[in-house]
């Protein structure tokens, strides 16, 4: 996917791309391959496969939900999908939490040299946020982070009521919604809708969106040790 091929396909989902933005996108892949030849940040690196799998991939889910209000992502890595959903969505207000101290520091660097505004990363654990931010946000989303057993209990707690879960997925999506549904049922949340799309190189990718109705029982998140010993 080449520069002129992501635009036309961004504005196909309807994000219509002005020239500042798309100068952001590639100072953002400019950075992502500098940083990674210091720092394991992602093993894509061609620019047009960023491009596709990084950009486009991540801006997929305003398909599902309206980009409004405060949006958390967990377990960010090299910022995806908050950081593109930024660029394309100026007025949504992002909080970026990632536990590896490194990545933390390309991220601000990357919020720095794109002079993004309204956009914060804390350098701390999904479920250690869930202590001082719970039930706090509009979207809270997750990308290539866990098992969504896992992931619901790290994710769900930190989503306000009539908010909601957005998981994004691949290929094992519908599986993993099957094995999880009595444990996002169990944190508060039901499923509202799932959307499936197909890359250029037909790799799947399934964004599965969880309405929040009631909140999470005060007992979740635990701690990750037992989370990932014992899924709910």
């Amino acid at each position: 996917m080449n520069r002129n091929e992501f635009r036309e396909a961004c504005k196909e989902i309807g994000i219509d791309l002005n020239e500042e933005a798309l100068r952001k996108f590639d100072c953002y892949a400019s950075l992502l391959n500098e940083w990674n030849q210091k720092m394991n940040l992602t093993a894509i690196t061609q620019y047009e496969e960023v491009l596709e799998k990084h950009f486009y991939d991540s801006l997929l889910v305003s398909k599902c939900a309206s980009m409004k209000g405060k949006l958390c992502d967990v377990g960010a890595g090299a910022g995806f999908p908050s950081v593109p959903l930024k660029i394309a969505f100026p007025d949504l207000e992002v909080t970026i939490l990632e536990p590896i101290g490194k990545r933390c520091t390309f991220l601000n660097e990357v919020i720095d040299q794109l002079h993004l505004n309204g956009i914060t990363v804390y350098n701390v654990r999904g479920e250690d946020a869930a202590k001082t931010m719970r039930e706090s946000f509009d979207i809270v989303t997750a990308r290539a982070v866990a098992n969504l057993r896992i992931l619901s209990e790290l994710c769900i707690p930190l989503v306000k009521i009539n908010g909601i879960f957005l998981a994004m997925k691949g290929s094992q999506g519908k599986t993993e919604d099957q094995e999880a549904m009595k444990a996002i049922e169990k944190l508060g949340c039901f499923k509202e809708s799932e959307s499936l799309v197909m890359l250029s190189d037909h790799s799947e990718r399934v964004n599965l969106v969880y309405k929040k109705k009631k909140a999470t029982p005060p007992q979740y998140p635990r701690m990750y040790s037992k989370i990932k010993k014992s899924p709910l």
